[in-house]
């Protein structure tokens, strides 16, 4: 059999943009419902949720039951050896966080890429290869692989080119939140002077034409990203969007 397609990867090709939505309950029956929500993606957060390696199978087989939403797996950490267990779990596409220079870039496209071109460890018997029935699993896998690095601190902003331009990077995703940090703003990423680095950003990635993407969970500052060019545009998270509800019903009914 063929090594399935890579969706989100296609789509960056293309140029068409794609919606997403952040995992960070963990189990597998939220990432199912987000799978068939109708996004175009879901991330699964293993940096700032309390889902652990060994929670990302069932998480990408929930979201791979609907059939139309990519999954998308944020690793804690710049690991090789993270990587190489979750891209064994059949996860095609990472978002690497906190990526400040153009060596942390290629670190991290070594950790993809199988030997002699990288140090990804080889396994036969793995989701990844559909235990043992894709043909010529180990000579194509880098085809249909995405590495998304999240850029998300001054240090980040200035090495940007360098680490986009790495050979093996696929896309860029501005981490507005960290970056807020970064700028001694911590929290406000509406803020004037984080827009105005968000928005530089984004145009110096659209003169390289690297593809990149951002999280923006405001509707309005969505739109604005998604018209600037985001090219994949996280506006949601699960867990605030529970959070939002039940307080909302908790108001509701203050007064009964």
């Amino acid at each position: 059999m063929k090594n399935p397609t890579n969706r989100f990867k296609a789509a960056l090709k293309a140029g068409q943009h794609q919606t997403g939505i952040w995992n960070t309950i963990g189990g597998n029956t939220v990432p199912e419902l987000l799978g068939g929500a109708g996004f175009d993606w879901v991330l699964i957060d293993c940096e700032h949720a309390p889902i652990e390696t060994v929670e990302v199978l069932p998480a990408l087989q929930a979201v791979a039951a609907n059939g139309s939403s990519s999954a998308i797996v944020r690793p804690s950490d710049n690991d090789p050896a993270l990587f190489k267990r979750i891209l064994d779990m059949g996860a095609q596409t990472l978002l690497v966080p906190y990526v400040q220079s153009a060596e942390e870039a290629a670190k991290a496209v070594e950790a993809m890429r199988y030997g002699p071109l990288g140090i990804r460890g080889m396994a036969g018997m793995t989701r990844a290869t559909r235990y043992g029935k894709v043909d010529n699993y180990f000579e194509t896998a880098s085809d249909e692989l995405c590495l998304i690095v999240q850029v998300e601190t001054l240090e980040g902003l200035a090495n940007l080119e360098a680490i986009a331009q790495t050979d093996g990077v696929d896309a860029v995703f501005i981490g507005p939140a960290d970056l807020s940090a970064s700028m001694g703003l911590p929290g406000q990423m509406n803020h004037p002077d984080v827009v105005a680095a968000i928005e530089k950003a984004f145009a110096r990635l659209k003169t390289l034409s690297v593809p990149f993407g951002i999280m923006a969970l405001d509707p309005d500052a969505a739109d604005k990203y998604i018209a600037l060019g985001s090219a994949f545009t996280a506006v949601g998270v699960d867990l605030v969007m529970l959070a939002d509800s039940v307080e909302t019903l908790r108001r509701r009914f203050d007064n009964a």
